[in-house]
């Protein structure tokens, strides 16, 4: 166990990170956001446990199936059976869901703030959470879309129509033959839009993204610019993580604050300008957010002084 001196150090350098961390967030010129999959289970979108149950339990039962994210990969031996499925993952995940708290309060955090996120999520809460698509990156796809599983062209199309009808028709895990989309070019079936493989599409779209991407960093990159991590894995941490700590450690002027349930390693060239944050993402970003408000109220009356590190406690 614990004894309380340890336990006592432990929550003073928990709420001191926490105040350096909302300081860091309201004095930077740039922030750039990365979020993983981490964010949207604080936000209660688990792919397992109670919530899988709830909405997949016939399909537990019939392919022992554990999870949605394992679901998505299962061989289902026809389109109908495989439809139904990715229908009723979509619609829970996606069109089901409206925004959800720890995302309208990044929105907050994020506000009047030169800002860019870039997320490996495919969920489209960002969307539903009111951020303007011209500083968003989504990586990995979009529940949301579909394209041809061949690929025979290099587009994407919208889904959220026939993905509804999908869930009002199917039964016994099959969705009618007839609602089984196919590739309007070449006729091979369609499958989503996620990268799961070498088929993923990159469409304009995506590309467009990447750019504004891109340019952000370019234009911010050597500027006092924080690196706001939220719920980013293991799973893939060439994409965010990775390149945020490459990017700090070029920058003498930047901030990495990662935020997840677990501490994971920090190269030491950057533990000094690294701010770790553990637990509940979603109460994080909420403590951060009533903090960085304060902090800035402070400011905008005149009480706040760089030399003293305690103004906020």
């Amino acid at each position: 166990m614990f004894s309380k001196r340890k336990m006592s150090d432990c929550i003073e350098n928990c709420s001191d990170n926490m105040e350096r961390a909302a300081r860091a967030i309201a004095e930077a010129n740039a922030i750039v956001v990365g979020i993983g999959a981490g964010m949207s289970a604080s936000a209660g979108m688990s792919y397992s446990g109670e919530r899988f149950e709830k909405y997949f339990s016939d399909f537990a039962e019939k392919y022992q199936i554990t999870d949605m994210y394992s679901g998505g990969f299962y061989p289902f031996p026809t389109l109908e059976e495989f439809w139904a499925w990715w229908s009723r993952q979509v619609y829970i995940n996606r069109y089901d869901m409206g925004a959800t708290k720890p995302y309208i309060n990044l929105l907050k955090l994020l506000e009047g703030k030169n800002f860019f996120v870039i997320t490996t999520n495919v969920d489209h809460q960002l969307q539903l959470a009111g951020i303007d698509r011209q500083r968003l990156y989504y990586t990995q796809g979009d529940y949301g879309l579909w394209q041809c599983s061949v690929p025979c062209h290099r587009k994407n199309y919208d889904n959220e129509s026939v993905i509804r009808e999908m869930v009002r028709k199917q039964k016994n895990m099959r969705v009618p033959s007839e609602l089984i989309p196919y590739c309007p070019n070449c006729g091979a079936p369609m499958m989503m839009n996620l990268r799961v493989d070498g088929r993923f599409v990159e469409d304009e779209g995506w590309h467009t993204a990447q750019n504004r991407y891109g340019k952000f960093i370019a234009e911010n990159i050597n500027k006092k610019i924080v690196f706001l991590e939220l719920g980013v894995g293991k799973n893939t941490p060439g994409i965010i993580q990775y390149p945020f700590m490459r990017m700090t450690l070029k920058n003498e002027l930047a901030t990495y604050i990662p935020v997840n349930f677990v501490e994971y390693e920090i190269p030491q060239q950057i533990e000094g300008r690294t701010i770790r944050l553990t637990g509940d993402i979603g109460e994080v970003v909420e403590d951060l957010l009533i903090r960085e408000n304060r902090y800035k109220n402070i400011k905008v009356d005149g009480c706040h002084s760089d030399s003293n590190e305690n103004t906020l406690e």
